[in-house]
Parts: structure tokens; C-alpha cells; sequence
């Protein structure tokens, strides 16, 4: 063999063994390679419960080096069912996730949506969280027993806002709590915001009586004393924030807020598995650990069937709860 041909041959192994692939991994597996052109949906505004879990999980993804580049968007209306017809419909779409929640769950059935989440693939449920009932700093409510006694005294007078549709965590959190102090819950004034960032306006502006949201975005408005927090909807009151339970104040009451992803139906076994993983991957790293520290989550981590399980439940559950309240 010439002596140029035995370099050429020289050069390309080199090549080869020097040259990183163009497929970026974490791991030796295809499951663990990088989604190229990954894109997850929000099915409401910007500043709500989920926009910030599904920008603060794809942060935290990029700061542990597990995925890059992942481009996060808004699809909102219909309380979330907008985004979920646009799910459904990108059957075998393996680069495309959807953050979710209860409140997607609940409008399925308020917004006689075509589609629901069984028409889905189950990818990890994240988080879960207390509601708060807040009013604005300016509101004559200094403590729960007063907004109560108005509350169902005048149920027309004192409406209570949320940031998602009839259905959702912030529609049925409220209407637990009227059935609770003996206040039918068809006379409940209930207006609907898509997302917090809507309805935080509404409750600084006294448009609303109170707001009902995820303690996450609300807790910079909390701490900078713009909102005032009268109770927590949770079992146990929350660190750094100075409320009592609903319990504890006398309404026979709990209720915590869940959010997770799904993707698309059709999806191949491996594509489906490689984003199972990378939520698996993500809840084991620091970054997410201190993600959901710093925004007062509570990890309810679920993956896989288990989460689908679970999704089931739920359908079930806030079903039969929407018809004993006569709102389904």
C-alpha cells in the first residue's frame, strides 16, 4: 500500500475516535441521548402554575446538563383543553411534551372538551402544592372568619377569582370550602382568569373578594406584602408564610394542587421512554431538589403506568366531585 493511502487511513480512525457525535448523551444509552428540538407546551398565559413549573423544570434541566435548549411555549384557552386538542393531535410527535395538571383534568368535563387526558401518553407527574386564599393588601379581611361570614352572607357581593376554569384546583378548592360553612356552591360567584398572572391583577385592583392560587406564584407577592394570605388548603401550614389551615379555622377542608406532563398518543416505545427518563433523571439532581425548595413544592413524583394510573384516578375522582357540587 502507497504511503498516502496508509495516511488517509491513519487520519479517518483518528477522526473517528477524536470527533465527538453529534447526538449529545448524559449516559452511554440511546434512552439518555438529547431530544433534539424538544418543545414543551403551556396551555395557559405566561406567570401561571404551570408556565412556572415548566420553565423552572427545563432550567433546571439545562443547569444539570441533561438536556439543552428546550424551547418552552404558550398555547392558552379553554382552561387548558386548547393545548390538549393540540397534543392529541400531534400523534407520534416524540419531541413535544405538555405541562398539566388538575386543572386540565377538571375542564376536560366543564368545556365538554372532545379530547381528554386517557387520549394521552403518561409521562411523570412533578409536584404538588397547597392553594392560598389571598386578598390584596389593601382589603378590609384581616383573618379568614371575617371573609366567611361575608362570603356566605352575600355570596353575590364577595367573588372569588381563580386562575383556571370551572373544574380546576382553583374553581373546586372554593367550592369545597362553600359546601364546608353551608353555602351552595351554585350560589358562589366564581371568575375565571387564564392563569395567575391574570388573576393577581384582579385581586390587587379589588375586582375580586379573594383569589384562590398555587402558593408558587404568588409567594414574591406574599413575601413583598402585596398579598395577604388567610389560610392554606393544605394539611399543614406552610414554612415562611403566616396562616392557618383551613382546619384550623374551622372549615372541614383539604385540598393540594398536582402538576405534571404528558405527551402525545402514538408515540414509539423509545421515544416515550427517553422522556420518561429525562423526568426521571431530572428529579434526582440538586437543581431540581432546590427548583422546588425555593417555589414550596412538595415532590409527588410519579413516572411511567404509575402516573397513568394516577391520571385515571383523578378523572374519576374530580367527575364524581363535579356532580356531587351539581356543576357536571
Amino acid at each position: 500500500m502507497r504511503l498516502s493511502s496508509v495516511l488517509a487511513v491513519v487520519s479517518a480512525a483518528l477522526l473517528v475516535l477524536l470527533v465527538p457525535p453529534l447526538v449529545t448523551t448524559t449516559g452511554g444509552s440511546d434512552a439518555q441521548a438529547q431530544i433534539r428540538g424538544m418543545r414543551v407546551m403551556v396551555p395557559n398565559s405566561p406567570g401561571g402554575g404551570y408556565d412556572i413549573t415548566a420553565r423552572t423544570a427545563v432550567k433546571a434541566m439545562d443547569d444539570a446538563g441533561l438536556q439543552s435548549n428546550v424551547e418552552v411555549f404558550n398555547l392558552p384557552g379553554a382552561g387548558g383543553t386548547v393545548g390538549l386538542g393540540r397534543v392529541v393531535n400531534e400523534r407520534g410527535n416524540g419531541k413535544l411534551a405538555m405541562q398539566m395538571g388538575l386543572g386540565v383534568v377538571g375542564s376536560v368535563y366543564t368545556n365538554d372538551s372532545p379530547v381528554s387526558l386517557r387520549d394521552t401518553t403518561p409521562i411523570a407527574r412533578l409536584i404538588q402544592e397547597s392553594n392560598v386564599i389571598v386578598v390584596g393588601k389593601d382589603s378590609k379581611y384581616r383573618d379568614l372568619h371575617q371573609l366567611l361570614a361575608d362570603w356566605k352572607a352575600n355570596p353575590g357581593e364577595v367573588p372569588v377569582g381563580g386562575g383556571s376554569s370551572p373544574g380546576g384546583p382553583d374553581h373546586l378548592a372554593p367550592m369545597q370550602m362553600a359546601k364546608a360553612i353551608g353555602l351552595p356552591p351554585k350560589q358562589v360567584r366564581y371568575v375565571s382568569y387564564d392563569g395567575g398572572g391574570e388573576l393577581l391583577a384582579s385581586i390587587l385592583g379589588g375586582k375580586v373578594g379573594f383569589g384562590v392560587s398555587g402558593i408558587g406564584e404568588y409567594r414574591d407577592q406574599i413575601e413583598a406584602g402585596e398579598l395577604r394570605v388567610l389560610a392554606v388548603t393544605g394539611p399543614n401550614r406552610l414554612p415562611g408564610i403566616d396562616a392557618p389551615t383551613l382546619k384550623e379555622s374551622g372549615v372541614d377542608v383539604e385540598f393540594t394542587n398536582w402538576r405534571g406532563v404528558v405527551a402525545p398518543p402514538g408515540l414509539s416505545e423509545a421515544d416515550r421512554q427517553r422522556l420518561v427518563e429525562l423526568y426521571e433523571r431530572l428529579h434526582e439532581t440538586p437543581e431540581w431538589k432546590e427548583a422546588m425548595k425555593r417555589n414550596g413544592w412538595e415532590d409527588a413524583f410519579q413516572s411511567g403506568p404509575e402516573f397513568g394510573a394516577f391520571l385515571k384516578e383523578q378523572n374519576d375522582r374530580v367527575e364524581s366531585v363535579l356532580k356531587e357540587l351539581g356543576l357536571a
